[in-house]
């Protein structure tokens, strides 16, 4: 195949039109190890290629909780428009046009894994967690998921919020995962895409002080060997927009 060029900037600008809903991010830890790309090839639709850095395909898993959850044009509900949420995904592009795909997410609202089953064909589970923060810049972070027949999918992770980062260099590593703005999703060999828009991402370091996971293992993907490479940021306002089908 020949090489495609990747537009990472266009993607960034504000979509047309309104959007379907707002969210805020909070707590985000981005959790990321390396992996051979071809190990990710079976585990992804064929109208997909994988993104990559420096030749490496990337997988994380990525908790934190939402707030204010709300359509365009409503106010947030009182105990529906906040909850934690939690995803395994990695990095692909479709004619140039880089994003996310998602291997499972993991919510506390049955309500928001309905919807976003429903609506934006994405394989949303549903959890029991809860998320402390102990002390002052030391976050816990507990989930496991719901349902009999479901495979077993938990995480236990306790991560200290560290130094200020800013915004992510354009060409870096950290610009390659962090600044994604829209998602991947299929359905009976559909492919869609969703557009999300966000100011650019003010990441800080992060250290992890405990972590077990059976997260990659549930979906039965390849289990990345070694730490993590972390980042973390205390919130993220965003707008999103309907899913669109491209295929």
């Amino acid at each position: 195949m020949p090489h495609q060029i990747i537009d990472r900037q266009g993607i960034r600008r504000r979509p047309e039109g309104l959007p379907i809903m707002y969210q805020s991010w909070q707590r985000l830890l981005f959790m990321h190890w390396p992996l051979p790309p071809q190990v990710l090839r079976p585990f992804l639709p064929p109208s997909l290629e994988i993104d990559t850095f420096q030749g490496e395909a990337w997988i994380a898993i990525t908790p934190f909780t939402v707030k204010n959850a709300r359509p365009v044009l409503l106010p947030p509900i009182p105990w529906l428009s906040d909850f934690h949420e939690m995803n395994v995904r990695t990095y692909v592009h479709h004619q140039g046009v880089p994003g996310v795909w998602f291997f499972s997410l993991d919510a506390g609202s049955a309500l928001a894994v309905l919807g976003a089953r429903l609506s934006y064909h994405l394989p949303y589970f549903r959890a029991q967690m809860e998320v402390t923060e102990q002390q002052e810049g030391r976050v816990s972070y507990r989930s496991r998921r719901l349902g009999e027949g479901e495979a077993p999918a938990q995480l236990e992770a306790v991560w200290e919020k560290g130094p200020v980062l800013g915004e992510a260099q354009e060409g870096s590593l950290e610009f390659f995962l962090a600044e994604r703005y829209c998602l991947y999703s299929s359905k009976r060999g559909r492919l869609y895409r969703a557009l999300i828009h966000h100011r650019p991402w003010r990441l800080q370091q992060a250290t992890l002080a405990t972590l077990r996971s059976t997260m990659f293992e549930a979906q039965k993907l390849p289990t990345p060997a070694g730490a993590p490479l972390l980042h973390y940021s205390e919130q993220q306002d965003t707008a999103i927009w309907p899913p669109k089908r491209l295929l």
